[in-house]
């Protein structure tokens, strides 16, 4: 498994943690950006990342590692093989987190949830909603990064390679936004 060192000099070295003035997914807004596409553009990289979650389960009997797109596919996939099953994605179709493309979950199955970066788990929570109207068990979440510092709760248990502090504020309290000299951008892929 990664020491926090380990896993922090990899985000390091891949250029991932970015400074500045960002809007979320979640519409928070922060002072740094995780950029996990960063690391995830390095295939040695993703396997160590990948493969400290997948040891986190290796005794959990997963059936089936699932991710939303886009920030969890790459994650479901090198996951998934590393445990040896397969990794699907769910994506939105009018706003609303669905399986597609053919792909299934089986009544009972045992499901590993992933996703790259957390601050709110809103889209996490939208994956865990999907395995449950299938009727499979949700046997965890694991996370490259968990921005909350620990204190986003699934209702399950919860692994991350790194867990961050990082600070976010509504909109409204946005304390970049007052002093007006950053202008906001929003990095990820939902613009």
């Amino acid at each position: 498994m990664l020491s926090h060192e380990e896993a922090v000099k990899i985000f390091i070295d891949a250029k991932a943690l970015l400074n500045g003035h960002f809007i979320l997914t979640s519409g928070r807004h922060s002072d740094q950006y995780m950029q996990c596409a960063l690391v995830l553009q390095y295939p040695l990289y993703t396997e160590k990342l990948a493969k400290h979650i997948a040891e986190k389960f290796a005794d959990e009997k997963i059936d089936l590692v699932i991710g939303p797109a886009m920030g969890g596919i790459i994650v479901a996939y090198e996951v998934a093989r590393q445990m040896g099953v397969p990794g699907i994605f769910t994506e939105r179709k009018d706003g609303v987190m669905q399986l597609r493309r053919g792909f299934e979950i089986k009544p009972g199955q045992r499901v590993l949830v992933v996703e790259d970066v957390v601050t709110t788990g809103g889209s996490v929570k939208e994956v865990i909603e999907v395995v449950k109207e299938y009727k499979g068990i949700v046997a965890g979440v694991g996370v490259l990064v968990d921005r909350s510092g620990g204190s986003v709760d699934f209702g399950v248990r919860k692994e991350a390679v790194l867990t961050m502090n990082i600070q976010s504020w509504e909109a409204s309290d946005c304390p970049l936004c007052a002093e007006g000299k950053i202008p906001a951008i929003k990095p990820g892929s939902r613009n």
